[in-house]
């Protein structure tokens, strides 16, 4: 007789659970601060969030127009004018009954934001650059360029005068005349030191032109020495940066700075 097949009995197979992460999961949210998070918050304390979520710098010779939005400034100019209110105060200076110091809060906030820190809070100049059609190659002057400062220690005004040299080469980029005044002012509309200013002028200029050699001498007055301190009205403060060629090469460097002492 034929013999009966028994059915094959099926082990049971444990299905394990395989939990499919998709790339957009699997990124570590970053947090956004709502709107609702900034109410209420002084707009100060709201640009310096998002500066800092950046890990940026801002101190007080830096740019931070990146992190200002449209309309900010305004706002802006409003609570610097709120906390200068209460310096005036604090200083006990009558500003109910005296006329001149009415308004005197608003107008030094304005000041501030919109002309002498300016160049912390708006973008960089733009600037044209023309190709070197003529391949020039020779000693180029700029200056004196007058700069409008402040030093970050006192804030106090540093006025003075720039002049730039520039070697360009066959291939570096020309810009225009009035936009070496327009980047130097950039660079000075912040509360800085002098040393820095300069060195932070010539990089910007190596970079846009990329010329052979650059040099600039900065001649000013420290108002943190001449109103205050030593009270010395005619001390003055003198420094130069060379780049390049005006480093390497000794001729060039007093053709330069002899070119500067007939001005």
């Amino acid at each position: 007789m034929p013999t009966k097949k028994l059915p094959l009995k099926k082990t049971p197979t444990k299905k394990v659970a395989t939990k499919v992460v998709s790339k957009t999961a699997a990124k570590t949210p970053t947090k956004k601060v709502s709107k609702k998070e900034d109410a209420g918050l002084p707009l100060s304390v709201v640009i310096r969030r998002r500066i800092e979520a950046q890990k940026a710098r801002f101190h007080a010779n830096d740019n931070i127009a990146a992190f200002i939005r449209p309309g900010e400034l305004e706002g802006l100019v409003d609570e610097v004018a709120e906390k200068m209110q209460a310096v005036l105060e604090s200083l006990v200076i009558d500003t109910q009954s005296d006329h001149n110091t009415k308004n005197t809060s608003q107008r030094v906030a304005k000041m501030y934001v919109q002309e002498v820190f300016n160049g912390r809070y708006v973008v960089q100049p733009t600037l044209t650059k023309f190709p070197n059609v003529s391949r020039l190659n020779e000693l180029m002057i700029v200056g004196p360029i007058t700069i409008r400062s402040a030093c970050s220690h006192h804030l106090c005004p540093i006025m003075g005068r720039i002049w730039i040299g520039v070697l360009p080469s066959k291939e570096s980029a020309l810009i225009g005349l009035s936009k070496y005044s327009r980047l130097t002012e950039w660079v000075m509309c912040r509360p800085q030191i002098q040393e820095e200013a300069v060195v932070e002028l010539a990089d910007m200029l190596e970079k846009k032109i990329k010329p052979i050699g650059v040099a600039i001498v900065m001649d000013a007055d420290h108002f943190c020495m001449q109103w205050r301190g030593v009270k010395d009205r005619d001390s003055k403060m003198v420094n130069s940066v060379m780049r390049g060629a005006f480093l390497k090469d000794p001729n060039l460097r007093r053709e330069f700075l002899s070119l500067l002492e007939k001005r």
